[in-house]
């Protein structure tokens, strides 16, 4: 049976307290009454989560927040001194032992945790302490594709990322404009798989041309600031990207498009908003 995973099985029994559902090699897992329908009869299939529950297999048709081998945002809702019990979806809670967690697990925070089998007691196990832009095989992605990400942490090159909610990605720091926070969803886009098998990930498809949201937050900018803004074709890039949250090229693609426009005018040191009444 395959353990952590939702999977088709068949009703082998049925009794006064729940089903068992048995797989094609006759391995059984119990569905309790309350996730059972009354009509359901014996040899028709039925999709479940298959988990543990005092060393027997349970079946639920809940839908967990994560799968064995995938990512998820969980919240602890128990803490002890020999681990962390997490809610990841089911009607069972998910346990992070002491020594899976990176810093110790607090009740009632969240965490981003990692499902695994525990290959010596073989378990159901969470974890927290996992590898940060791991080589990858065989990846199912291509260069453009749309991804779903949790973004994890900042480091010295960027922000770590979930991509799929299995695979760890990064989106380096010259490639992020916006604010963001860890833990939060993101759509992102699939950048470059690199021959040593790392997943550079984009917030933007390759070629976007954002253009008129540039020029609209530089014509925001100018309106809080009484018309003026104190960046110029000649700043630096971390000035811009401060304050804008764009790239110096964005920036210059922006205000080039707002000159012809007579929106703005391009002054040595900064820009200035034209008054249309002019």
């Amino acid at each position: 049976m395959d353990l952590g995973k939702t999977q088709l099985l068949k009703i082998a029994e049925k009794n006064f307290s729940g089903l068992f559902l048995e797989d094609e090699n006759g391995e059984r897992a119990f569905l309790p009454k309350i996730f059972a329908s009354e009509d359901a009869e014996v040899g028709s299939e039925m999709e479940v989560f298959v988990y543990q529950d005092d060393d027997k297999l349970k079946a639920t048709t809940e839908k967990p927040n994560a799968e064995v081998g995938e990512f998820a945002v969980m919240n602890c809702v128990q803490s002890l001194p020999t681990g962390a019990f997490m809610d990841w979806g089911i009607i069972k809670d998910l346990f992070v032992p002491y020594k899976q967690q990176k810093l110790k697990i607090i009740e009632g925070k969240r965490y981003l945790v990692h499902v695994y089998v525990d290959e010596f007691l073989g378990l159901i196990t969470g974890t927290t302490r996992f590898k940060r832009n791991p080589q990858y095989e065989d990846l199912p992605f291509r260069k453009g594709d749309k991804v779903n990400l949790i973004i994890m942490g900042e480091g010295e090159l960027g922000w770590n990322v979930v991509v799929n909610k299995e695979y760890i990605g990064l989106i380096y720091a010259s490639d992020v404009y916006t604010k963001l926070f860890p833990l939060s969803e993101e759509t992102g886009f699939i950048k470059t798989i690199r021959e040593d098998g790392k997943i550079d990930v984009s917030l933007q498809p390759e070629g976007y041309d954002n253009n008129d949201e540039f020029q609209q937050v530089i014509l925001e900018k100018l309106n809080l600031n009484h018309g003026l803004l104190f960046l110029s074709d000649k700043s630096e890039p971390e000035e811009i990207k401060q304050e804008l949250q764009m790239s110096k090229k964005n920036f210059k693609k922006a205000i080039g498009g707002l000159y012809r426009d007579k929106k703005i005018e391009i002054l040595e040191d900064k820009i200035r908003l034209i008054d249309q009444g002019e």
